[in-house]
């Protein structure tokens, strides 16, 4: 393989996963759509790269130069920095966070440590702690399917703020990314299209072209 990653789960509340790769040559991989956020750590001839990257709204080819190592924390659905607007981050316009030092970076004013795989909770603990790091009640409710106590407008403003998308958009990624499971599990493709709510099979193929990179047969042949 050109690239070899890992993941572990994390105890914060805030953290959907931490991940680590590192390349053998160059190459390319298939980057699926994504309603979470990260800041994600390269280290490229000697130096380090903080990048902030949001959501991806639709599938898309990434490419990696050889011999690269980078970490990245991902952040649950919903949580945010107010003082970086996930929705200017969205398809990989990404936010370089400048270099402190040979061992930090500045972040809302001030240098941190730039956190390890191993010790990223601590890093997150501390933007939470310091009121960096936050959640919004009513997004999370509106996410777990919660009926708002906000009007419309408000919501949507909120659920822009936090997650840089629309909820709509949010529901459409999640849905396929979970067709994607159900596929690999062996679930056929009209099954997959029924249980989740699909038009047709060719509502899910369209889907899943476009926030996978895949049609469903294509997901199925891989499982």
């Amino acid at each position: 393989m050109d690239l070899i990653q890992g993941v572990r789960a994390a105890e914060s509340s805030f953290v959907e996963m931490i991940w680590n790769a590192c390349s053998l040559r160059a190459g390319s991989f298939m980057s699926q759509a994504a309603s979470t956020w990260e800041i994600v750590f390269t280290k490229f001839e000697g130096k380090t790269l903080i990048a902030a990257r949001g959501p991806e709204t639709k599938a898309s080819r990434a490419d990696f130069p050889a011999d690269i190592e980078c970490w990245g924390i991902t952040f649950k659905l919903g949580a945010f920095m107010p003082h970086l607007p996930v929705k200017a981050l969205l398809d990989r316009q990404d936010m370089i966070l400048p270099e402190a030092s040979r061992n930090t970076f500045w972040l809302h004013g001030s240098a941190w440590e730039i956190p390890t795989f191993d010790n990223a909770e601590v890093f997150v603990n501390r933007l939470v702690r310091q009121g960096i790091l936050m959640r919004d009640p009513e997004v999370e409710a509106a996410l777990q399917g919660q009926p708002p106590t906000l009007s419309p407008r408000s919501m949507q403003y909120r659920m822009l703020q936090a997650t840089g998308l629309t909820h709509k958009t949010i529901q459409q990624i999640e849905r396929a990314r979970r067709a994607t499971e159900l596929l690999k599990q062996g679930t056929s493709i009209l099954d997959t299209a029924f249980q989740l709510g699909y038009f047709d099979q060719a509502h899910l193929t369209h889907s899943l072209k476009r926030f996978i990179g895949q049609t469903p047969a294509q997901i199925a042949c891989t499982a």
